[in-house]
C-alpha cells in the first residue's frame, strides 16, 4: 500500500514540484533557442557527432511519404535495427526491431509483424502522432543497441538507459530505467518500466520503483536490484555532463544507453526532464540544486564539477520513504 507523504514533509526533504522546476529551473537556466538540440534527436545526433561524443548508428532517415515505399530495399540487410520519431517524447513511437522470421520483422516483445506494419507506423511517425504538438516530423532508423550483458537480467524486452539530471554542467541526479513486458520493452516509467535510484558517487542501486511502488527484483526476470552496478560510470557522469556545454541548456536530461562495443551512448536530451526520479532515488531533488549551483559558482572545470558531485551526492540507502510524485 502506498503512504502519501504530507505536503509538508515533502517540502522537508527537498522534494522538487513541477511549478518551482518550470519556473525555478527550466524557465530561468534554459533558454527558448537552445530547446531545438533537445527536441530533436537528429539535431542531438548531429551536435554530438561534432563534438566526438558517441551516439548509436544511424542508418537513414524517411522525411516524406514517397520514401516509404523504398524502406523495405534500404533495411534488406539489417537483421535489427530502431525506428523513432525525431521530435517524439516520453518513448512514443519507437518501434524496435530485433531479427527476422520467414520475411516478417520480429519485435522486441516477440511479436511478429510484416511490411505493411512497418510501413504504416512511419507513415504515423511523419504525420505527427508521436511528436511534440503534433507537427510533421521525421522518421530516424538507427542500430540497435547491443547493451552491456552485465545489465542482461535487469530490462526485459528492450533496452536499459540511464537517465541524469545536469544542473549547471553538475551531475546531480541518476536512476536506470528498466524496460518490462508491460512497457512493451520501452523504458518509459509511465508505461510500466523500472526506475532503479543509483548513486551519482558509485553508480550503486539505491532503490527500485514500478508504478510508483518500491519494488525488490524485476517482475518479469525476477533479478534482484540490490547487486546492480553501473559498469562505466564515471564516462557516464562525464557523457551527461559534456551535454550542456554541447546545448548551452542550464538544466537537462541526458539518456545514455550502454553498448557492449561502443561503451556510454548518448541516446537523446530532455529539456524538460521528469520528476519521477526523486521517486527512484526515495530523495529530493531542491537540496541537491542549491549544492549544484555552489559547485558551478566555484569551478568552470567539468572534472573538477563531476568530482564533487560524487564526493556531495553519495550515500548510502535510505529508508523507504513511499513518495508518489505526478
Amino acid at each position: 500500500m502506498i503512504r502519501l507523504v504530507s505536503p509538508a514533509r515533502l517540502r522537508e526533504l527537498g522534494i522538487l514540484g513541477m511549478n518551482r522546476r518550470n519556473i525555478s529551473f527550466i524557465g530561468t537556466h534554459n533558454r527558448r533557442k537552445n530547446y531545438r538540440l533537445a527536441d530533436n534527436k537528429l539535431a542531438t545526433k548531429s551536435a554530438a557527432l561534432s563534438r566526438g561524443l558517441p551516439v548509436p548508428k544511424l542508418y537513414g532517415t524517411i522525411e516524406s511519404q514517397s520514401q516509404i515505399k523504398s524502406m523495405a530495399a534500404q533495411l534488406a540487410d539489417k537483421p535489427s535495427f530502431v525506428i523513432k520519431p525525431a521530435q517524439g517524447s516520453g518513448g512514443k513511437g519507437i518501434l524496435v526491431v530485433t531479427g527476422r522470421a520467414d520475411g516478417l520483422f520480429v519485435k522486441s516483445s516477440g511479436l511478429v509483424i510484416d511490411e505493411r506494419e512497418i510501413q504504416k507506423h512511419t507513415s504515423n511517425i511523419l504525420a505527427g502522432l508521436y511528436s511534440l504538438g503534433g507537427r510533421n516530423d521525421s522518421a530516424m532508423v538507427e542500430a540497435l543497441i547491443d547493451f552491456d550483458p552485465r545489465l542482461q537480467d535487469y530490462s526485459v524486452e528492450g533496452v536499459p538507459d540511464i537517465r541524469i539530471i545536469v544542473f549547471r554542467g553538475v551531475p546531480v541526479m541518476a536512476m536506470m530505467r528498466c524496460a518490462t513486458h508491460a512497457s512493451d520493452g520501452k523504458a518509459n516509467l509511465h508505461q510500466g518500466a523500472v526506475g532503479v535510484g543509483l548513486d551519482i558517487g558509485t553508480g550503486q542501486s539505491l532503490h527500485a520503483v514500478q508504478y510508483n511502488r518500491i519494488i525488490n527484483q524485476h517482475p518479469d526476470s525476477g533479478k534482484g536490484f540490490a547487486d546492480l552496478a553501473i559498469p562505466h560510470w564515471h564516462q557516464v557522469l562525464d557523457l551527461a555532463a559534456s551535454c550542456a556545454s554541447m546545448t548551452g541548456l542550464g538544466y537537462l536530461g541526458a539518456d545514455i544507453v550502454l553498448d557492449l562495443q561502443g561503451g556510454p551512448m548518448l541516446l537523446e536530451l530532455n529539456a524538460r526532464p521528469g520528476l519521477a526520479i526523486q521517486v527512484a532515488n526515495q530523495a529530493g531533488l531542491r537540496w541537491r540544486l542549491a549544492a549544484a549551483a555552489e559547485i558551478a559558482d566555484r569551478t568552470t572545470d567539468q572534472a573538477e564539477k563531476i568530482q564533487w558531485a560524487c564526493e556531495q551526492f553519495t550515500r548510502e540507502p535510505a529508508g523507504q520513504l513511499d513518495l508518489v510524485i505526478n
